[in-house]
């Protein structure tokens, strides 16, 4: 019972399989390619891949894009499944004013991140960070619930948005310095600095409110970028958005195979 987990971002699509639906599971073959570039998959990326039995996906770059990859996705007899966030599942509840409205990616983030506390045995608070072009910071409390979060523009929108408004900025990315004395350190500087500031703010007021130091999660194309600069105990996890997928997988079959036993024993 294989499992193939898709992440469809802004950029890339990644994309891992499995050897089973479970929190932990084995990976068996992963990869990632550009947007412009989905269109081969089947040939390229995917080709001689064992059929997957299951299938779960996340994707934030719309509805075109999802269609290009279920094209993809014919060369086996399987009905794709995209995540919609929901009111509970994985352990988590949303507390989203507007819970369907919650990026699917962040909901699976924080299914990955709970996760990742329950497997610990911990009862702790999460700060789920994910950095790419876009940047998240949403906050999990020891119970699971959603408390909220930040979004906020990658360093490569800050720094198109200066370029675009600012005369005399159009310089190569610089060094993050503590007191930076060119404007490409200036610039490189400022938007690290602004990332992790929320970052640090959120935890701050996660304890605050939990009076427990939270676990933080970062993962992202760029969180490797910010990781250093970060002040605050953290964890870079690159597979968080899979080890959500495969916790929301994980119960969805959990809840199938109950509903099976119910009916058969009726």
């Amino acid at each position: 019972m294989s499992f193939l987990a898709i992440d469809i971002g802004n950029t890339r699509l990644k994309w891992a399989l499995f050897e089973h639906a479970l929190p932990g599971a084995t990976l068996l073959r992963h990869g990632a390619v550009f947007l412009e570039h989905i269109d081969n998959l089947a040939e390229r990326e995917w080709a001689g891949l064992p059929p997957p039995s299951q299938l779960l996906g996340t994707n934030v770059a719309g509805d075109a894009v999802r269609r290009r990859v279920e094209e993809q996705l014919e060369c086996w007899d399987l009905t794709p499944r995209w995540v919609v966030p929901s009111l509970q599942a994985a352990g988590v509840r949303n507390g989203y004013d507007h819970p369907t409205r919650l990026g699917a990616d962040r909901w699976v983030a924080l299914a990955g991140a709970r996760s990742h506390v329950l497997r610990r045995g911990l009862q702790r608070p999460a700060l789920v960070v994910m950095v790419g072009t876009a940047v998240t910071v949403d906050a999990l409390d020891s119970d699971g619930n959603f408390l909220g979060g930040l979004i906020l523009p990658g360093h490569g929108i800050m720094l198109r948005a200066l370029e675009a408004g600012t005369a005399g900025l159009r310089v190569p990315t610089g060094e993050v310095r503590e007191f930076p004395t060119n404007t490409s350190d200036a610039l490189t500087s400022g938007g690290n600095f602004a990332i992790t500031g929320a970052i640090e703010r959120m935890h701050r007021h996660l304890l605050q409110r939990t009076g427990l130091a939270p676990l933080t999660f970062m993962t992202g194309g760029a969180g490797w970028k910010v990781a250093p600069a970060l002040d605050i105990e953290h964890e870079l996890i690159d597979s968080l958005i899979f080890d959500g997928l495969l916790a929301l997988q994980a119960e969805a079959g959990a809840g199938a195979s109950a509903t099976a036993t119910t009916r058969a024993l009726l």
